[in-house]
């Protein structure tokens, strides 16, 4: 058994001890044995279109089953309050919740005074205890991290100003091993796998609040948490009421439960109230801000979300010593998603414009530097370059690249529809020549779907279509095409022409 075993088990036999002593009665099979059993049901929103990626992440890193909801955007999981950690590292997900119950067949009354005072008597019904035990885990881990985080940046500043003595170096030096030998119990986000500081975490909360009636954690937590708001996503056209009246009238009802204050900007608990038609789902948030938030700090025009990168790139399947390509990264976010995901890859991210490329870089560097401060040490770095070219003219040689992944311009805030009836074809056409063929595959998103779709069928000698996921990108309705190159051979129009062509 480890040394952190050892301390986890004292500190749990302690607590049991403690708890003995206590004139409230201890539950059966102990802290350990309630922690280990405690199971929720988390959601997480995702790209829509990727609903079936994320589930599929979700089964292969958690071993849980997952369903994907009715409303567009939403899956469902059962997990283990240890696993807390490891949700927080998918990579498809934009935010996170706890559900606290959910209403498959909804029964809404005929009127809206009747629908809205069933919302006002809903919150004393519902099952509180067991999510907002999770939600107050959740928020110690975030409160950790961010003061370990403070620390790890503060010592390797010290350490780095400091270099010149040897009295500093050494203070220094402490500083931040002290930081490290924190970060395995403290960093859940980089050290997901640790589930034994996790159950030390949950018997801290489940010892101070026995009651599964309520009574007690509301009492526990109500100098903590003093501000609420009610977020109500509704969808559905037979609703005799609107978003905004429910969340009123919902948010009175947990208000007079719990006796919290509501503020609308200032808040510490995020009440989620999701219906979809007949289905009403009530949640506890447990994100601030969208995952989708962790690699980016130089953001361009058109920048892409990386949970939107991660699904396209899991759709091509990459495999180790893969040569992945982004032919027009703008920002960097599929390349960088990549190499952090399948490092065992070689990205390359290029574009013909200098300031996206000059974005690119920065993005890696701060990821670097991310990476360093993380880990106390110099970074080996990245299996990522980025290079300024020309999309119709690629200086790589014929046959050499494996995946393509690329959002394309939608004509929008960059380029022109006009521009794309040319462009397309050409990008193509210099998409087919570096590809392998029988094995090269490509991941395109677009929204100008008429004008890519005339230039695929230009292209059907080269290109197979194989699959195409219909997505919502700020409120445009895109799609993202997988194609898979055909076995034939690319002949260069210079051949044909007998003309010399460039050397790659």
């Amino acid at each position: 058994m480890s040394d952190t075993q050892e301390a986890t088990n004292q500190l749990l036999d302690m607590n049991l001890h403690e708890e003995s002593e206590k004139p409230v009665p201890a539950m059966e099979g102990g802290i350990r044995s309630e922690s280990e059993h405690l199971r929720v049901t988390i959601g997480a929103t995702v790209p829509t279109g990727f609903e079936p990626t994320a589930a599929d992440e979700v089964r292969e890193k958690l071993k849980s089953p997952c369903r994907i909801s009715k409303d567009r955007g939403k899956i469902y999981f059962d997990i283990a309050v240890e696993s807390l950690a490891q949700v927080h590292c998918l990579r498809s997900v934009d935010n996170l919740f706890v559900v606290v119950q959910e209403f498959k067949d909804y029964q809404f009354k005929n009127t809206k005074e009747e629908v809205l005072k069933d919302f006002e008597e809903l919150a004393g019904k519902l099952p509180w205890s067991d999510p907002l035990k999770v939600w107050q885990i959740n928020t110690s881990f975030k409160k950790k991290k961010a003061k370990r985080r403070k620390a790890s940046q503060s010592a390797g500043q010290e350490k780095a100003n400091c270099g010149q003595g040897d009295k500093a170096e050494e203070t220094g030096g402490k500083k931040l091993s002290s930081s490290t030998s924190e970060s395995h119990i403290l960093d859940y986000y980089e050290n997901p796998a640790i589930k034994e500081e996790i159950s030390t975490l949950v018997g801290d909360v489940l010892s101070s609040c026995k009651d599964e009636t309520g009574e007690c954690l509301r009492e526990e937590t109500e100098p903590q948490v003093q501000k609420f708001r009610v977020t109500c996503n509704r969808a559905g056209e037979k609703h005799c009421f609107t978003s905004n009246e429910a969340a009123r009238d919902f948010g009175g009802s947990v208000q007079e439960y719990f006796k919290w204050k509501a503020d609308m900007t200032n808040f510490d608990v995020e009440v989620l109230l999701n219906i979809h038609d007949n289905e009403v789902i009530v949640g506890i948030a447990l994100t601030e801000e969208s995952l989708h938030r962790r690699n980016i700090t130089h953001f361009g025009p058109t920048t892409l979300r990386s949970t939107l990168a991660y699904g396209m790139l899991r759709l091509c399947e990459p495999k180790p010593t893969d040569v992945i390509v982004d032919p027009m990264c703008g920002t960097g976010a599929i390349p960088i998603e990549g190499a952090t995901e399948w490092s065992h890859c070689y990205h390359i991210a290029g574009d013909n414009n200098p300031l996206a490329v000059n974005r690119a870089a920065n993005n890696i560097s701060s990821l670097l530097t991310k990476s360093q401060i993380k880990d106390g040490k110099t970074s080996w770095g990245l299996p990522i370059d980025a290079v300024q070219w020309d999309i119709c003219n690629l200086p790589l040689r014929t046959a050499s690249v494996d995946i393509i992944v690329t959002d394309m311009p939608f004509g929008k805030r960059m380029g022109s529809k006009k521009r794309n009836w040319n462009l397309y074809p050409a990008c193509l056409r210099e998409m087919s020549r570096v590809c392998r063929p029988g094995t090269g595959r490509a991941v395109l998103l677009t929204q100008d779907k008429k004008c890519f779709t005339k230039a695929l069928s230009g292209m059907g000698h080269l290109w197979r279509k194989v699959h195409t996921v219909w997505v919502n990108i700020g409120g445009l309705h895109a799609a993202v095409y997988l194609l898979k190159r055909t076995t034939q051979v690319f002949i260069h129009p210079s051949e044909q022409d007998g003309e010399r062509h460039p050397p790659w």
